[in-house]
């Protein structure tokens, strides 16, 4: 039984990253069609911007709670979870805030503390490359879609040198906009992949996998991996392991660019206050 837990109005699954890995294999070692209808499952990885995007998107928000697989992206969904859990209806408003920022103060102290609701976080890039591998070990085709002219071309040179066995079929950058869904599915579908990476970043990417997964003959398994492509490929530098254990990749990437203050500022400042407003309403 699917077990869930619902942080601002959208589910998350209560798994583990391998227990995600047995269900994407099950999913693409099963037959594709029964008695004419195809099974075609798409995997959502939201963080904290995603969940406040989808607080002012009610498309995006169903999208998202209609996915076959939720996974936290960010140490901030994990925290969420385990301070809805311990913040009470009878605390008193500073017994709540004290655990609001004790809580919060818990974040880079223990691993185990935040870990008690949401099992891990399971971050976009490092999810697909868990799939490649699954990919490459038991011989299922891959398509990239998304990101700048020549990205998704890089990021599957590097897949293939890593994993040798990797049948990536083909890539193509397209685009997000409607306008041009038919040309790009035709694309796709040339090729019969079974999985497919779409890297638009939310909420264009679940929009686009919602208009288009149907349409696509082949594919199995659809998931939005935002940036993934821009880090596989060398674009982009990942945090060094410090900055990603503590959960302070924000400070890495905010010295790297410092152009997105603004994403950093939602995800570090306004999205605990928002889950602490939250529950201050329930």
């Amino acid at each position: 039984m699917r077990k869930t837990i619902n942080i601002l109005g959208v589910n998350f699954d209560v798994v583990s990253s391998d227990e995600t890995l047995l269900k994407i294999d099950g999913w693409l070692s099963t037959s594709h069609s029964f008695f004419g209808f195809r099974k075609q499952y798409y995997i959502v990885t939201p963080n904290p911007e995603i969940l406040l995007e989808a607080q002012k998107n009610p498309e995006f928000k169903d999208i998202l709670n209609n996915a076959d697989l939720s996974i936290p992206d960010g140490i901030g969904v994990l925290w969420a979870s385990k301070f809805q859990k311990i913040a009470q209806q009878e605390d008193t408003k500073w017994k709540r805030f004290g655990k609001w920022i004790a809580s919060l103060g818990m974040i880079g102290l223990s691993k185990k503390y935040i870990r008690t609701e949401l099992p891990e976080r399971v971050t976009g890039v490092d999810l697909m490359e868990r799939m490649c591998l699954l990919a490459a070990e038991k011989k299922h085709s891959i398509f990239l879609l998304g990101a700048a002219d020549g990205v998704a071309e890089k990021t599957a040179e590097k897949l293939k040198q890593k994993y040798p066995e990797l049948q990536i079929v083909s890539t193509f950058a397209g685009t997000p906009n409607e306008g041009d869904d038919k040309q790009i599915v035709e694309y796709i579908n040339a090729f019969k992949p079974e999985l497919l990476f779409v890297a638009y970043g939310a909420p264009k990417q679940e929009l686009w996998i919602d208009r288009n997964l149907k349409h696509l003959d082949t594919v199995k398994v659809a998931i939005g991996v935002g940036g993934a492509f821009d880090f596989i490929s060398g674009l982009q530098k990942r945090a060094p392991k410090f900055f990603q254990k503590y959960g302070i990749e924000w400070m890495y990437r905010l010295y790297r660019q410092p152009t997105r203050a603004k994403r950093i500022w939602n995800a570090v400042v306004k999205f605990p206050i928002k889950i602490y407003k939250a529950k201050i309403d329930k």
